[in-house]
């Protein structure tokens, strides 16, 4: 089942829920092992890259239930109870686990080896590495460099706390030390340039650890222990984000998409929208296990171009190439700037955002730091490719929605990483969606 064919024009109606927010999938679990007593989840997005953290939780000996597709519980066996692992740790395509995990281990009194995909051990490790060993922690990527498998070997020492000023505002990075954190001899302070989303530093507090932000400076305080907790995931922000954008850019849709996460640090593109004229009204806001959640209620209006860029970008950084597309079916050019972090994700989504979307009409530039749009593209369907790319995949099928005539997007089935049963949501909702075999 690895190609989905779009058949343009057809709008899109109704309400639906989209699965979990992978964000904060990762960290209930990865969180929740470390926990005195159990951690029960709800709304746990069941997609490959999260199945991931559960599959390396289990490996180290954490006993997880599964109730049903989205709901766990989590028995926690403290933060020094992990076991050592028989062999590598299998972090599949998920740069989240990786990066996040090498934080974790860093501060067990065993080693670990964490691989992966092939995609994955291409991606850039070094931006953990490095602060890691600041803190003491004995870590090292293949042959020395800065790329997966990493190898971690016990520290000589208890790890240090560190104060770390990112170069890059990244909220993996981000977490990664603040994992470690829990593990160090003194408080852990990061530094952020912008700002990033902060799932990890709402947990932990929710788990009774003492983190402070103040401005763009978190510390974490060592904690004695984790309390368990209950964690009810709301809807991925990210993946409400292609229905979002389709109901936008489609004549005649309108959509409620109900129970979606509105973290500040998660709404980068709603804003960027609501810039370029886009019809999107927020109802039912309320908070959920310390994270802001409504219901994003999308219609179909004419968009006119803008230019993005400084802090809006981090806000948005997985939703950027959507943007790109809005923008162009918008009237009058578009600019996005300051997206570099755009060509080390699960391809170089500058460059294929570029060619994927220019074989069905999108006049898209890709520039040394995101894109330059035309607006007014007239799209047609076309051949197009995943790369291999979850978010990219989805993207192409919106804008098969948005074109004239049938899309056909190869390697689809990577859309399982994030949003199990994306081509059946848009099929629900009166989009003509339908999967199929790589030779169909």
């Amino acid at each position: 089942m690895d190609t989905l064919r779009i058949q343009g024009g057809a709008a899109l109606v109704g309400d639906m829920r989209v699965p979990g927010d992978k964000s904060i999938s990762h960290r209930s679990v990865l969180l929740g092992a470390l926990g005195d007593g159990p951690t029960t989840v709800t709304g746990f997005l069941d997609g490959r890259d999260c199945l991931a953290t559960v599959g390396i939780m289990q490996v180290l000996g954490v006993r997880i239930e599964r109730h049903t597709a989205t709901g766990l519980t989590i028995q926690g066996v403290g933060l020094h109870g992990l076991h050592p692992p028989g062999g590598a740790l299998d972090c599949r395509n998920s740069g989240t686990t990786m990066r996040l995990l090498s934080g974790l281990m860093a501060g067990q009194r065993f080693g670990s080896v964490l691989t992966g995909s092939r995609q994955l051990c291409t991606r850039p490790m070094d931006r953990v590495i490095a602060p890691l060993r600041e803190t003491g922690a004995s870590i090292s990527g293949a042959d020395g460099g800065g790329t997966a498998p990493l190898t971690v070997r016990p520290a000589a020492h208890p790890l240090q706390g560190v104060r770390y000023a990112m170069p890059v505002a990244s909220a993996q990075v981000k977490s990664c030390l603040l994992l470690a954190g829990l593990y160090a001899a003194s408080a852990t302070t990061v530094i952020e340039p912008g700002p990033t989303r902060d799932h990890t530093e709402c947990m932990l507090r929710g788990m009774g650890v003492h983190v402070v932000n103040e401005g763009r400076r978190i510390t974490l305080e060592p904690p004695e222990r984790l309390k368990g907790t209950n964690v009810a995931i709301p809807g991925d922000p990210s993946s409400a984000a292609f229905l979002m954008v389709a109901a936008c850019i489609v004549p005649g849709s309108r959509l409620r998409i109900v129970d979606v996460g509105l973290n500040p640090t998660r709404t980068g593109l709603l804003d960027a929208l609501l810039q370029m004229g886009a019809d999107i009204r927020m109802g039912n806001r309320r908070e959920a296990a310390g994270e802001a959640v409504g219901d994003l209620l999308v219609g179909y209006a004419p968009l006119r171009g803008s230019e993005f860029g400084g802090d809006l970008i981090v806000r948005m950084i997985d939703e950027l190439p959507l943007l790109a597309l809005a923008c162009s079916q918008a009237e009058g050019p578009s600019r996005i700037r300051d997206a570099q972090e755009l060509k080390v994700k699960e391809s170089n989504r500058i460059l294929d955002t570029e060619r994927q979307l220019a074989r069905l009409g999108a006049v898209v530039h890709g520039t040394e730091d995101g894109f330059a749009i035309d607006g007014d593209s007239s799209l047609h369907g076309a051949c197009v490719d995943s790369c291999g790319d979850h978010r990219l995949a989805m993207l192409l099928a919106v804008a098969g929605l948005a074109a004239q005539g049938e899309t056909v997007v190869a390697g689809a089935k990577v859309t399982d990483d994030s949003f199990p049963g994306f081509a059946e949501t848009l099929k629900a909702l009166g989009g003509a969606a339908e999967r199929g075999p790589a030779d169909a």
